[in-house]
């Protein structure tokens, strides 16, 4: 079932040209990246890949799902939170897929606090929304 949204808060635009061995720019600039698959998929690896796009934005939208659910909770998250994000691509029955490890740093935080967050903050999270039940998306903490 599709959700639709109540309200758009913000539309991203990028271009896009030539596929993985391509460009990609936002409509705003602060975007303009090189891509080309890595040296295992035949490629240079003198660019980005969009794997990598996603493990940056997916861990990033996470911390920001993090943040939103301790605030609502009024819990102090640790200033040097972070996530090591993993995207792998391969083959699947249908094609080609994705999977996505996601490792959460928060330094300080009981172990069973942290954990309540990150299984809130996965709940809430867009790109979570997005990728559940489609991907294998493993969240650990670290």
């Amino acid at each position: 079932m599709v959700t639709p949204l109540d309200k758009v808060l913000y539309t991203a635009k990028a271009h896009s040209k030539g596929g993985r061995d391509g460009s990609a720019r936002t409509d705003d600039g602060l975007l303009d990246v090189k891509l080309d698959p890595p040296p295992s998929m035949g490629g240079k690896g003198q660019g980005t890949n969009p794997e990598q796009l996603f493990a940056a934005g997916y861990s990033a939208c996470f911390l920001g799902a993090l943040k939103a659910v301790a605030d609502k909770q009024k819990v102090k998250l640790p200033d040097d939170r972070s996530i090591d994000a993993e995207v792998d691509i391969g083959p699947t029955s249908h094609g080609y897929g994705i999977a996505v490890r996601m490792t959460v740093h928060l330094p300080g935080m009981p172990r069973d606090q942290a954990q309540a967050l990150v299984d809130a903050a996965h709940q809430v999270c867009p790109y979570s929304n997005a990728t559940r039940g489609n991907i294998p998306v493993d969240l650990k903490l670290g």
